[in-house]
């Protein structure tokens, strides 16, 4: 049977663990890469992925106690919550990975109208003015908009929002296998008897 062995699930459930706190820590440095440049300026967008890192990073901080320690209760906890996160981003993978091109749109019109920043973050990164059409009245951020040569943010946006959505629904389906394949590992190590402790203790 692969990976049978106690020191064997030991070490590949703190594999998994340690890997989980790199992407988090990567989450973080991103976050706080945009922000510092001025890519981005929406406290929402950058406090949602700085939550996320910090999430993942705790997540993966209690797995990896857990699997040092083989302790009973935080793996149980661990268990638990990485069964959560699995569903909730399988979920959101696969709704990725379905979404067709009018929902696109539907979708990417609701967190323009939603935030003020974040549209002007759009508009003077992608050049372009306006969602579906430029107001000569709107305080557009762009430079082009001096010139009056700009063009919707929607025809700049739309041939690659479907990439994505693909890319993020395949990144989320293959970590989201990861996460079940640590629910079982966390399972099979907690119900295995750590050899070098005492035979007569319990589990």
């Amino acid at each position: 049977m692969i990976c049978g062995s106690f020191t064997c699930s030991k070490n590949s459930l703190c594999a998994l663990n340690i890997l989980y706190i790199m992407v988090s820590l990567l989450l973080i440095g991103i976050a706080a890469w945009g922000l510092g440049f001025g890519l981005i300026s929406s406290l929402r967008v950058v406090g949602g992925v700085f939550g996320v890192g910090i999430f993942l990073f705790l997540i993966a901080l209690i797995g990896l106690i857990g699997a040092i320690k083989h302790h009973q209760v935080l793996l149980f906890f661990y268990m638990i919550i990485l069964f959560l996160v699995f569903v909730v981003q399988f979920s959101l993978s696969c709704a990725c990975l379905a979404v067709n091109k009018e929902q696109q749109e539907h979708i990417l019109e609701v967190g323009w109208n939603r935030s003020d920043t974040t549209r002007h973050d759009f508009e003077k990164s992608l050049n372009c003015c306006g969602f579906r059409s430029v107001d000569p009245n709107d305080a557009c951020k762009a430079a082009c908009f001096i010139g009056k040569t700009c063009i919707p943010c929607l025809s700049k946006v739309q041939p690659y929002v479907g990439e994505v959505l693909r890319f993020v629904g395949g990144i989320g389906l293959f970590f989201s296998f990861t996460e079940i394949l640590g629910v079982w590992l966390t399972h099979r190590y907690r119900n295995q008897k750590d050899p070098r402790a005492n035979p007569s203790a319990f589990l």
